[in-house]
């Protein structure tokens, strides 16, 4: 009889650092915002300062919208409080994150002084967290509220030297993205490729038709824009039992084209 694992869900682990936290009211915090699954983890929470958060929250920090305040309210901690969302089903997601988001929203107001996500590896400022909040919480429709959460828990770019990356897609149970195009010799094109990890992010999200996509399909951000090709992957860079790991796999983005920017056919 063959091993069948068990399935793999998805769940939010955010961390918060202060000065002075109470993380019983964490946790009151958690439960009422979120939802009775919305938990303090105990056994990592502590009313003591970690000394590996700055260089953490260095780690995950793109394109970075910290402050000499947020910079400030990570080295002065001396508490340390992480909140899990329940284990994410097909369906769940998206209502989890904008539950977890609007949690941390909370917990910020109430004097946590900086945030991270642990299962995207992603800090934000204080008024970045509070602004995607907002957005979030005010948002027309499913897609709006879509692209907020995108940009508050999806990674991205991520570079290992060979291609860009994001995570976190996992979250809302969509593959990650790859884009092997590094001819990002400045920030110009770095922000040109990060805008295409992100027009297909959002695409993957909110369309119905990315559910038809196979394997060799093309992809423009316009009509008259660069085309890429798809090709679908398992997610061989991050371990089975890490919170990060994407069971759906990744999206990897090619140049559909030799010469390198013409739009392609």
């Amino acid at each position: 009889m063959s091993y069948e694992p068990p399935p793999i869900y998805p769940r939010h682990v955010m961390c918060f650092v202060g000065t002075g936290l109470d993380l019983e009211r964490c946790r009151k915090i958690a439960t009422e915002v979120g939802g009775p699954e919305f938990t303090l983890d105990d056994d990592n929470s502590e009313a003591a300062p970690n000394p590996n958060m700055p260089q953490a929250f260095q780690a995950s920090l793109t394109m970075a919208s910290f402050t000499d305040d947020d910079w400030d309210a990570v080295e002065r901690h001396d508490s340390v409080a992480y909140i899990l969302s329940p284990p994410m089903r097909p369906s769940t997601e998206v209502d989890n994150s904008r539950r977890m988001l609007a949690v941390t929203d909370a917990l910020l107001r109430d004097g946590a002084g900086a945030a991270k996500n642990e299962s995207s590896g992603l800090a934000h400022g204080r008024d970045k967290w509070l602004g995607l909040a907002e957005l979030a919480a005010t948002a027309d429709d499913e897609a709006e509220l879509l692209e907020a959460l995108y940009y508050a828990f999806v990674k991205r770019p991520i570079f290992d030297g060979e291609v860009l990356y994001s995570c976190g897609m996992q979250l809302f149970g969509e593959a990650d993205i790859e884009l092997s195009d590094t001819d990002i010799a400045d920030q110009e094109r770095l922000r040109e490729r990060v805008d295409v990890m992100d027009a297909f992010g959002l695409y993957l999200l909110t369309e119905e038709r990315a559910r038809e996509l196979t394997d060799g399909a093309g992809f423009r951000e316009e009509p008259e824009a660069r085309r890429w090709l798809l090709h679908r992957r398992a997610d061989t860079r991050t371990d089975f039992d890490d919170i990060a790991f994407n069971l759906t796999g990744l999206w990897r983005l090619s140049p559909a084209d030799a010469a390198g920017d013409a739009p392609g056919q």
